[in-house]
């Protein structure tokens, strides 16, 4: 909904904030997405959690060589 304006001064102002307020569009939500963003946010977690520590620590190995390679 449009913000709420100060009383028109004629009719021409009344008659555009007439149609400002019955025109507002609302965005369309994407539900598409958004279901890509709440899965992208919950993933990393749910992985690490389903990981063994061995399979971690082997992970965060190879991490740590590939920052600090050459």
């Amino acid at each position: 909904m449009a913000d709420k304006h100060k009383k028109a001064r004629n009719a021409n102002q009344l008659a555009k904030f007439i149609v400002d307020l019955a025109t507002v569009e609302e965005p369309e939500h994407d539900a598409h997405t958004s279901a890509q963003r709440t899965g992208g946010l919950k993933g990393g977690k749910a992985r690490v959690d389903k990981l063994l520590p061995e399979e971690r620590c082997e992970i965060a190995k190879k991490v740590a060589n590939a920052r600090w390679a050459d």
